[in-house]
């Protein structure tokens, strides 16, 4: 066995896809949820755990574990296999055969970064992060808080990162592409970050990835972030996710803040699923990055007048994508770092139970501009909530928080709903598909018994039933056959290796289909399946003789008429002799 197969045999895929995916077991062996490749409402993402692999049937991404880790955190082979080898204690061979040129770039420029976090919180430390200490107890933040976020400082002479890479004896052609350091036109290198108190950035996994950095001084602009780089895309990365992630799940809820003071203070508070965006709007694809962990969220971005704009954009973002979203308020002006160490963890957690259906909060903004005891001013409301009741995919649901809507504005509910009935389409995807060949129970039926093993005597009998050429599913028994010419087992790694993309995913529907946990799939019950299938063929092969018949004697064609008829009379004797 070599060691990508060592490895996937090692690894339970139904855990590995967990971390990223809320799971739910619908069967024995399947498990359900939400795709992460592609924007849903209802699940149609599913996993397999007894034949390891997972697929789609809304989008048919599908594959081993190795491919959905290089799919869900945009890696190549090498690095996939190398994370589930360190993740589940799997020695990597110590010549690798798997890395490549991109693979061994990505894992400096990891290097670089850890290297940059281990000078940055040395120098918050020493003598120079003085100043970086003293803002950091001003706001409040205690050592073990900035123990647990990794804070450090970056010094203000330009070249402590230059000399470190040098050191490392790491490649100058390196040095930009990290992010960490700049180019002059000179050609000479600089450190990017100088005199700011540094915020380490992680990716889901928890590797450091880039950093956001504060200015202690005059430097503009105030908070400077780290470029795009082949490790670190802003628009799909989360701050804090990789601590979060769980808390997310366990209560199936996200608290999203706007920065990073704001989702140190509220996790040292005692709330565990707080995330915030690097320094960017919040995007499409990081609000597929939250859903993957609960479909529900909580928006508290600052009380100001820009945090509330903020809001009001990313509840688009958050409806486009299915999201239950809840606008969190503070009192006081205060933001959410604030509020906690001036009110309390307790007072907190008090608004965090009142957090108000997006509706309500975008109508009391919308009540707050426009006076609803003028006509116009009713009109004006309804215009204004209009864009995000638009956007909610669901009609019941549409309409239902369009009725509540007419409650809280005060105004008659038929008035509300009357216009929304004719501004609002229903949105409905209309797709137009290829007629699909249907898959028979016998055919379903064979396949798991051949995948199950033991079973020798179905696969040499394979040839001697014809109609398998004819099948939905004959590519996939034209690779059985070839797995089992060459002497290989039979297993589903083996048979989806040589199949196309079409008869892939129709692998992976018969093998995740329902009724596959109806049977126990052994010997006898194959040999059923195979003996109905061989009863089929003849019944096919009969009806087409009848036919071919009557068109040869339409034709004028006595001989051929002949010819088949006597075909027939054969195939009718065999069946009454066999019944």
């Amino acid at each position: 066995m070599d060691f990508v197969e060592q490895l996937k045999s090692s690894v339970d895929i139904v855990n590995v896809v967990g971390e990223y995916v809320r799971l739910r077991k619908s069967s024995t062996y399947r498990y359900t949820g939400l795709c992460p490749f592609h924007s849903e409402k209802t699940p149609s993402f599913s996993v397999h755990a007894s034949k390891q692999f997972y697929h789609c049937f809304g989008c048919h991404a599908g594959g081993d574990v190795l491919k959905f880790v290089m799919e869900i955190e945009g890696i190549s082979f090498y690095e996939a296999l190398k994370s589930l080898a360190e993740r589940y204690g799997i020695p990597m061979p110590k010549r690798s055969l798997f890395a490549d040129e991109d693979s061994r770039k990505r894992a400096a420029l990891f290097q670089m970064h850890e290297l940059a976090q281990e000078n940055f919180r040395a120098n918050l430390h020493g003598e120079a992060g003085e100043a970086a200490r003293a803002y950091l107890a001003l706001r409040g933040v205690s050592a073990e808080t900035i123990e647990e976020f990794g804070l450090g400082y970056t010094m203000a002479p330009g070249r402590t990162l230059v000399r470190l890479f040098e050191q490392q004896n790491l490649a100058p052609e390196l040095w930009e592409l990290s992010g960490l350091v700049g180019k002059r036109q000179d050609g000479s290198f600089y450190d990017r970050f100088r005199n700011r108190l540094m915020f380490p950035i992680h990716n889901e996994k928890g590797k450091i990835i880039a950093f956001g950095g504060r200015s202690l001084g005059d430097e503009q602009p105030k908070y400077l972030n780290s470029p795009e780089t082949p490790i670190y895309r802003k628009s799909y990365v989360l701050y804090n996710l990789h601590r979060a992630k769980d808390a997310i799940r366990k209560e199936d809820r996200s608290i999203l803040v706007e920065g990073y003071m704001d989702a140190i203070g509220v996790t040292a508070a005692g709330f565990g699923p707080v995330v915030a965006s690097c320094g960017t709007s919040l995007t499409t694809q990081q609000v597929q990055t939250l859903k993957r962990h609960s479909q529900r969220i909580v928006v508290n971005f600052d009380p100001d007048a820009p945090g509330a704009a903020a809001a009001e954009r990313s509840i688009q973002l958050l409806l486009n994508e299915s999201m239950f979203v809840q606008i969190m308020e503070l009192d006081g002006n205060l933001d959410p770092d604030e509020y906690c160490k001036q009110r309390g963890a307790a007072a907190y957690g008090e608004r965090l139970k009142d957090a108000k259906g997006y509706f309500y909060w975008l109508a009391d903004r919308a009540r707050a501009r426009h006076d609803v005891r003028t006509t116009e001013g009713v009109v004006a409301v309804l215009k204004a909530l209009l864009p995000a009741v638009q956007r909610i995919s669901d009609r019941v649901e549409r309409m239902a928080v369009a009725e509540n809507l007419a409650g809280y504005i005060g105004v008659e509910r038929g008035v509300v709903l009357e216009s929304f009935r004719k501004s609002v389409a229903d949105r409905q995807e209309r797709t137009i598909e290829q007629p699909k060949e249907t898959v028979r129970a016998d055919e379903k039926g064979l396949i798991h018994v051949l995948f199950a093993g033991g079973n020798a005597p179905l696969l040499d009998a394979l040839d001697e039933v014809p109609i398998l050429e004819r099948l939905a599913t004959r590519g996939i028994f034209q690779a059985i056959r070839a797995v089992h010419a060459s002497g290989e087992e039979v297993t589903f790694d083996a048979v989806n290796a040589r199949i196309e993309e079409h008869d892939r995913v129709l692998l992976a529907e018969v093998l995740l289909s329902e009724e596959a946990e109806t049977q126990e799939p052994d010997l006898e019950y194959g040999q059923r399946c195979l003996e109905s299938m061989r009863l089929s063929g003849e019944q096919l092969r009969r009806s087409e003789l009848k036919a071919q018949v009557k068109q040869a004697e339409r034709a004028g064609n006595l001989m051929e008429a002949l010819r088949l008829a006597q075909e027939l009379e054969r195939l009718e004797r065999e069946r009454a002799a066999t019944s």
